[in-house]
């Protein structure tokens, strides 16, 4: 997230939060609910999985959503310079300070602070902020005066924070304070249901920039591709890839959709035993034998599954955990299927 303020937090629209699967649902039900509470929340997270948005919402919810909603991307900035940014300095603090600076706690009091990528915050600053959550005060670097601020904290990482404080990295009292809530972000891989409804979302908001007079609409090969895909970079990497795809159409209809743009048209082929974010921009009738055309439609499915598990566990040395990541699938997802077929796997 970039280091901005939103003095107003603009409303959270459906369009902006898209999906109908019980993870999604069951995420903004557990926001919606923690969000009127004056505490601080703590958002966990891999990239991609919309942190900002949910930040956003829990601001616009909140009864401070009048206040200013002040971000600071903790990655973005030296450990030496993120004191100094959250506190603020006095003129002469330290070289090149050449007038008083205010920090993001002064310019979000009577509101909401999101403090992104938290682990990166070092242990010295992390004991200033826990005054801050304590005492809501706090010193400006170079300063003497005590500034008195009234702040609720947002949190975000993907790190593993008890971890940290377990090694000595974090802060456990900290860590105490920020989690009065911890709400984990769904990532797409577990959000199957919800892949179509974005892509066809993302679809049209793409459509409506290029100025077309129609939205392309997805195959369903090419919505198989999207769901048969693991999403390390979520919902933020599946909007790159449907706003590729639709740029690049010139029909109605989306075919052929290229996960991966730095597979190279130079390179050899790839073969249907690759990894699956260079072979899903081939075609499905590239690699389907023909045979399989000629089969009665449940039969084809099962035997293409029986095909892809076999070659997966194969592959895996039959780690089922490792196997179901492969594929893109839950574990409990992988279970059932290996009861399904059991008896006809290779």
């Amino acid at each position: 997230m970039n280091n901005q303020t939103y003095h107003h937090a603009p409303p959270i629209t459906i369009n902006e939060a898209v999906g109908q699967s019980e993870a999604f649902l069951t995420f903004w039900e557990r926001l919606s609910k923690v969000a009127p509470i004056n505490r601080p929340v703590l958002l966990i997270g891999e990239r991609g999985t919309g942190k900002e948005l949910a930040a956003l919402r829990l601001h616009h919810l909140s009864k401070r959503w009048q206040g200013p909603l002040v971000a600071l991307n903790c990655s973005a900035l030296t450990p030496s310079l993120i004191g100094a940014e959250l506190f603020g300095y006095e003129k002469g603090a330290f070289t090149g300070a050449a007038a008083r600076h205010i920090g993001r706690f002064e310019t979000a009091d009577n509101g909401t602070l999101f403090l992104d990528e938290i682990g990166n915050i070092p242990m010295e600053v992390q004991e200033k902020i826990l005054r801050v959550v304590e005492y809501e005060t706090f010193e400006r670097v170079g300063g003497s005066k005590s500034v008195e601020v009234n702040v609720r904290i947002i949190a975000a990482t993907n790190a593993d924070l008890p971890q940290m404080a377990a090694e000595g990295r974090f802060k456990p009292d900290l860590l105490d304070r920020l989690s009065f809530e911890v709400l984990f972000l769904p990532p797409l891989r577990v959000r199957k249901g919800d892949i179509r409804l974005l892509a066809d979302h993302f679809a049209r908001q793409m459509a409506i920039e290029l100025g077309l007079d129609e939205m392309p609409h997805f195959s369903d090969q090419a919505i198989a591709t999207l769901k048969q895909y693991s999403w390390p970079g979520n919902v933020r990497e599946l909007k790159n890839v449907v706003e590729r795809a639709v740029y690049r159409t010139r029909g109605k209809f989306i075919n052929t959709i290229e996960i991966d743009p730095f597979c190279s048209p130079y390179n050899k082929k790839p073969d249907i035993d690759v990894p699956t974010n260079c072979a899903t921009s081939i075609k499905a009738e590239t690699f389907i034998p023909n045979h399989f055309f000629t089969m009665p439609f449940k039969t084809a499915v099962e035997t293409l599954e029986i095909a892809l598990l076999s070659k997966a566990l194969a592959s895996c040395k039959h780690n089922q955990k490792k196997t179901a990541r492969q594929l893109g699938l839950t574990y409990d997802q992988l279970r059932g299927l290996l009861r399904k077929y059991k008896g006809k796997l290779k």
